[in-house]
């Protein structure tokens, strides 16, 4: 699952690469995520998707006809099963849409806007790129402490970034609005992940893509409005890298980082997209005949050692029986 959704994710680029000439960063992302609930909708309805659930107090008869109150919990994965009881979970919907705005919104808005203001694609990966090293500042906050070999898998993988879009930075002439975009995107995907892990780790995917895009779609669209023209060039390329947002990047890749958030440690999670660039750039080498340095080759391995030193498990020693 982790190296399909690198695999994946790491399209992005590519779509930003045929969709940025057809249509303005916060339109396209207006109508990926419109796409997305156009989607997921139906889905959603025909397979009778349920909603979270709170805890409600059930009465319980004791001994003696005194009424005691006891709780039962109502899970999200089987909200809306026989045993879920309670009024929908207002407070998870909540949660959710708050890391969606931080996580799509925002984020992804960040990153396309501060490339279409002239920030180049190497300075965007790498500024984004400290993101788990941010991440694993603030694990705690989550309750995951970071190891020794995990801090040095962290640096390792940012060196690797480093060397992969060495020769692509090209800060020269770069105003600060761009860059601010780009420390933007930083902050929202970092706190958007600890947020999800903290707060709403758990939920049945369709709920939780519906709520997030909805509330993605509801902060972009009205952006868009007032800071973009909103003219969109339809064409081959753009339908391809709208549908390809749309089911693959925003309805596959996101459904996968949800799982990855909520089966493993933020930290190991966020590592993964030091391998976005590498990735990144083999496609971009395939596709449009970019070039492969030997730094950026070196940089890759650098970058994928990285990444192992974080996730690597290491087995304890069974105890003795006594």
């Amino acid at each position: 699952m982790p190296w399909w959704f690198v695999l994946i994710w790491s399209t992005g680029f590519i779509v930003a690469k045929y969709g940025m000439p057809n249509a303005e960063p916060l339109t396209f992302l207006a109508l990926r995520f419109g796409g997305t609930l156009l989607v997921m909708l139906p889905i959603a309805l025909l397979t009778g998707t349920p909603w979270p659930r709170r805890r409600a107090m059930v009465g319980q008869v004791a001994p003696g006809g005194r009424t005691e109150l006891t709780a039962r919990t109502a899970l999200t994965e089987r909200a809306g099963s026989a045993d879920a009881v309670g009024p929908i979970d207002w407070t998870l919907i909540a949660h959710l849409a708050v890391s969606g705005t931080l996580i799509q919104a925002v984020y992804l808005g960040g990153v396309w806007a501060a490339i279409k203001h002239g920030a180049p694609a190497g300075l965007a990966a790498l500024v984004v790129g400290i993101q788990p090293l941010l991440t694993a500042l603030f694990a705690r906050v989550v309750g995951e402490p970071v190891s020794r070999r995990q801090w040095l898998g962290l640096l390792c993988g940012f060196a690797g970034v480093g060397l992969v879009v060495a020769n692509k930075v090209g800060v020269r002439g770069i105003g600060v609005g761009p860059v601010a975009l780009c420390v933007l995107s930083l902050l929202a995907i970092t706190a958007g992940t600890l947020y999800q892990k903290r707060f709403c780790a758990h939920f049945d995917l369709r709920v939780g893509t519906l709520v997030q895009f909805g509330a993605a779609f509801a902060v972009t669209l009205p952006a868009a409005w007032v800071l973009e023209t909103m003219q969109v060039r339809w064409n081959a390329q753009m339908i391809g890298a709208l549908v390809w947002s749309v089911l693959a990047l925003s309805i596959g890749a996101i459904s996968l980082l949800f799982l990855l958030i909520r089966q493993g440690a933020a930290t190991k999670v966020s590592s993964l997209m030091y391998l976005t660039p590498p990735t990144t750039a083999v496609m971009a080498w395939l596709l449009f005949g970019e070039t492969l340095s030997p730094l950026s080759a070196a940089g890759m391995v650098v970058a994928a050692l990285g990444v192992a030193l974080v996730i690597e498990r290491r087995t304890m020693p069974a105890a003795s029986s006594p």
